[in-house]
């Protein structure tokens, strides 16, 4: 699905000689393609500024190039670290800088307590870095796996944990800042007074209204809007590096940092504290920081609303202690247990809770880390940021959200209250009711966020607690500042940027204009093309893929450098946006409701799909719900099976569609002859033929036809033995398959049942058949009754990932019809191939009606499922495994839509040592085979995969029985092409120790 089409735009004449002259200075990474400036038209806010050109540097220096054309064209410049910025801080009209490739850490310092880096060293890279030296930066915002340290400096960003290890404003010691005006100077308290003309002209005209200064700022820990004027004070040691903590990128650039690390205790213990009412837990955050001065790492709030949704997600969500609205308050050290126990005395709570167990503080903490996620698309309408991260003194907590709550009722709004309470500091994703295509919906949104900033004034509060005023709140500013601060402002812009090219409209402007209200510029508000068609996979979303796109909210957990899950493999192998879940959301969004992006024919579209794997990993690891394998298949169907007016029309398909597309069909065709068509493959010219007629890479093997499908295997007479494929050591001898299964056995559903029904999905049947003999082998050998569902039934797997829609519901419906009697009678199903069962409990309920789609897809059964169960009943007994040691590659859909804790934990239960390998292989279906994909397909499974097999290559066996698992039929393949690993399926290695 390669496009080679030019997808440039010269709407805007000056674009072509912006681009030329950073070429010309030398910055490499320069692009204005529709679809680069697409993905970098809008961040975490709810703001959408289409850049005229995008830049990542690859070298402190080429960014100063970059600022140097900025300043010679008189072009604006904004910069970007992960665009997790909620206040649109990072968007804008000019030059967009991104910043994560100047991602070296430069050094750690264990014995000063420091770390120097550039300014895209991603947090949780820097936390990884220090963690050998017992040490981490303090700050952890909830985008820790992806925010860059240049950004947090930007927005002086807090975190969780800010109430004890400080924000990120007391954590910078040193500073390299390129100012607006083309200045370059180097700021270290401990090695002296600052020096330089800018640094000369910001401390003088601090030293001219000390007195002003001293009473309006610093008032607060979390008085974060404006510019923080009190680190300009002589008290103060006028510190211009933590000066610019919190100026969003409208004074200068930090090109390099120096910042305070920590000791990492990993002694923290977490208190829970149970109250009845949101209000009521803000009213007991003085006493608690009265309790325990010095002490509290943190304390956090939210309250069930937030709880539910995140038990509604699927999510893990340990046990709470009485109340409707909970305070999480952390202590470390030395009689930490002794603290918390003054904490909860103090507290008035109504019920509490000690977590003494990791795992389960780990889980509350993600509740937190979901928060904003997770509240953006729970409620009828979708919430937006917006009024997000106000801050009160901590004193006025309670009485500051009765009034908040109180505002939203009178606006008939609705939002979920959660953040840093012992702070003061208050998130809440809202409401507001914008239309597409209707500028004049942000009525609401304007005199609520006035009404709200009135309100806060009377407590001293801030606009902002953390994460700047950007487009949302800089207009506000003149509410909580009085004229002579703002009027600062103005002075500390002119001389550090005086042509108004950082970020401008931010905060304040040079000529004292004011800062500028941005509604026009509302992503929400903004014109929607109207879609003849309802999408068939979109059930969720009521069939609109543009409602369904937006639920990208840009917080970026698909851009985080390392994974947890499986999310989002081709981002973790390139880090290029246009391979991350949110960059292809920004496009679909673009072709849904933007000028840019001219529909889902595009070029810009299929280029930013192009390399998504179908994975779905953005479906569980997302925490707005994106799914983006999902999108893929509807754009598909809609660019090549229906024209504009939404009707019927089929246009030619890349030929990989037609065959891998189409894989089981072709299957069914050659099962006759496999012995034949396989020998006929090994001659390198027909292979060749055959790969470019199906549009796959030369350097990809032809999947191989099993000789015997499953169901004649299993029915055939005689006596035979299962052996698993593969060289690694087993024991020989295998039980012999005891019972002919044929259709006579099972022609009336209901009569003469067996224990366990399998159903021979497409791969297994045709490709793995030696998984489903295996399942056959141990569970007989169990004195079970195991029988072969004789009938045809495939999930339409090929058909989906490619678009294939209307011939995918097909084969889903032949499939109900086949499986629906046999689940329905009782008897347990299960099916070998993960993708397959996954899609029957994905994609098949969403693309079929019929009710016995949903019976279908609770009742059908892993193996592992299947074997945990009976194991629990007694009816099954567990081979020992204590000396196996196994990698195991969990099928990407397995992980995301089905899970994989069951096979985990029956691998425990058998003593099995098991190296879980996260991500995904890489093959992913027909993705990893086709050509242009072959590059990007080895990359991810060396993200993970293949540095996982040659570790255990590499280990001493020492007489332990190595063995890598992958259940699904991509991973064995890839596994078999670049490693020459045999993979074997879980029931291969129960049947093999039996």
């Amino acid at each position: 699905m390669t496009v080679t089409a030019d997808t440039r735009t010269t709407d805007n004449g000056d674009v072509g000689d912006i681009t030329a002259a950073l070429r010309r200075t030398g910055v490499s990474g320069v692009d204005d393609s529709t679809l680069t400036r697409g993905m970098y038209s809008s961040d975490a806010s709810l703001y959408r500024v289409v850049p005229q050109v995008v830049a990542r540097p690859q070298h402190v220096d080429e960014l100063k190039a970059v600022h140097q054309v900025s300043r010679e064209l008189g072009v604006p410049l904004t910069m970007r670290g992960a665009g997790t910025s909620i206040a649109g801080n990072a968007v804008g009209e000019g030059i967009v800088l991104d910043t994560r490739d100047l991602r070296r850490i430069i050094e750690i310092d264990p014995d000063a307590g420091t770390a120097t880096v550039e300014p895209g060293v991603v947090h949780a890279d820097l936390q990884r870095a220090a963690a050998p030296h017992g040490l981490r930066f303090g700050p952890d915002p909830s985008t820790h796996p992806r925010c860059t340290i240049g950004g947090m400096i930007g927005n002086n960003a807090c975190g969780t944990r800010a109430l004890g290890y400080g924000r990120t404003v007391d954590n910078v010691e040193a500073a390299t800042v390129l100012f607006g005006n083309g200045e370059t100077a180097h700021f270290d308290a401990r090695a002296g007074a600052a020096t330089g003309a800018t640094a000369e002209a910001l401390l003088n005209l601090a030293n001219q209204n000390l007195g002003h200064i001293r009473t309006s700022f610093g008032q607060f820990g979390r008085q974060i809007s404006g510019y923080s004027l009190e680190h300009l004070l002589p008290e103060n040691r006028g510190r211009i590096e933590r000066f610019l903590a919190g100026t969003e990128g409208t004074l200068g650039t930090v090109l390099e940092t120096t910042v305070n690390l920590v000791k990492d205790d990993p002694g923290r213990r977490l208190l829970v504290l149970g109250f009845p009412t949101v209000a009521e837990a803000a009213d007991a955050v003085p006493h608690i920081l009265e309790s325990a001065p010095g002490r509290l790492i943190a304390c956090e709030g939210m309250d069930s609303r937030l709880v539910a949704l995140v038990r509604a997600a699927g999510k893990r969500v340990p046990e709470l202690p009485r109340g409707e609205s909970w305070l999480f308050v952390e202590v470390a050290g030395e009689g930490a247990e002794h603290v918390l126990g003054r904490v909860k005395e103090a507290s008035g709570a109504v019920g509490d809770r000690l977590i003494a167990d990791a795992s389960e503080a780990a889980a509350l903490w993600s509740i937190r880390g979901d928060g904003a996620g997770l509240a953006a698309v729970s409620l009828e309408t979708p919430a937006h940021a917006g009024w997000e991260d106000s801050a009160v003194p901590p004193e006025h907590l309670g009485d500051w959200m009765r009034d908040f709550e109180s505002l939203m009722k009178d606006f008939g709004l609705q939002g979920y209250p959660y953040g840093h309470f012992g702070d003061g500091c208050i998130h809440c994703r809202i409401d507001f009711p914008f239309k597409h295509g209707d500028p004049n919906s942000t009525g609401v949104f304007a005199e609520f966020m006035d009404a709200c900033a009135d309100a806060l004034a009377q407590y001293g509060g801030s606009l902002s607690g953390e994460h700047g005023d950007g487009r949302t709140r800089s207009n506000l500013l003149p509410k909580m500042y009085a004229q002579t601060s703002l009027d600062l402002f103005a002075a500390a812009k002119e001389i550090c940027d005086p042509q108004n090219l950082l970020n401008p409209g931010i905060i304040t402007a040079p000529d004292d204009s004011g800062p500028v209200d941005h509604t026009e510029d509302i992503r929400a508000t903004q014109p929607k093309r109207d879609l003849p068609w309802p999408g068939m996979l979109l059930p969720h979303d009521d069939g609109d893929l543009g409602a369904a796109a937006h639920r990208c909210t840009g917080v970026g957990s698909c851009v985080a450098p390392k994974a947890k899950g499986v999310m989002c493999p081709s981002y973790m192998a390139s880090r290029e946006e246009k391979d991350s879940t949110r960059g292809r959301a920004r496009i679909l969004q673009e072709a849904m409701d933007g000028t840019l992006v001219k529909g889902l024919a595009d070029p810009a579209v299929h280029e930013a799909l192009d390399l998504c794997l179908s994975c779905k990993g953005c479906a569980s690891d997302c925490p707005t719900g994106v799914d983006m394998a999902t999108y893929k298949s509807e754009a598909l169907y809609q660019t090549y099976d229906r024209d504009e007016q939404g009707s019927p029309k089929r246009r030619l398909r890349p030929r990989s569609h037609y065959i891998m597309g189409r894989l089981p069909f072709w299957a069914r065709l050659s099962a006759p002859m496999a012995p034949l068509a396989n020998l006929s493959l090994k001659l390198p010219p027909v292979a060749s033929v055959v790969k470019w007629v199906a549009g796959i890479d030369q350097r990809r093997s032809v999947p191989k036809f099993a000789h015997k499908t499953l169901r004649k295997a299993a029915a055939a007479t005689g006596p035979r033995q299962y052996a698993p494929e593969g060289d690694w050591p087993v024991r020989s001898m295998l039980r012999r398959l005891s019972r002919r299964v044929d259709a006579q056995q099972e022609a009336a559903v209901g009569t003469d049942l067996p224990d366990v029904w399998v159903w021979a999905d497409s791969f297994t049947n045709h490709f793995f058949p030696q998984s489903g003999l295996a399942a056959l082998e141990f569970l007989r050998g169990q004195g079970l009754d195991v029988r072969i569902i004789s009938k045809q039934g495939c999930c339409g797997l090929p058909w989906v990932t490619t678009g294939q829609l209307d011939q995918a519901k097909e084969h889903i419906d032949q499939t109900i019809t086949t499986l629906e009697p046999h689940v329905s009678s009782g008897v347990p199903v299960i099916a070998l191939e993960p993708s397959c069962l996954a899609t029957l409990r994905g994609d098949a309920v969403e693309l079929s009606p019929r009710p016995e789609a949903k019976t279908v897809a609770e009742g059908v059964s892993t193996f592992a499922e299947l074997v945990s169960r009976l194991v629990d009943e007694g009816r099954v007994e567990l081979p020992d495994l204590s000396d196996v040691d196994a990698v195991a590659q969990p099928h990407c859909h397995q992980s995301s839509i089905i899970g994989w804790d069951v096979d985990q934990q029956l691998l425990h239960s058998a003593g099995a040592q098991i190296t879980k390998v996260a991500g995904c292989c890489g093959l992913a279906g027909n993705f990893g085979v086709e050509k242009g994909h072959y590059e990007m397909s080895v990359d991810v499974a060396e993200t993970y995969l293949m540095p996982a097999v040659r570790e255990q290559q590499d280990r001493d066996a020492q007489g332990r029985t190595q063995v890598v698992l992958a259940d699904g039929m991509s991973c064995r393949v890839q596994l078999d092409d670049l490693a020459d690993v045999p993979a074997i399926h879980l029931a291969e290695l129960l049947a093999a120790r039996t």
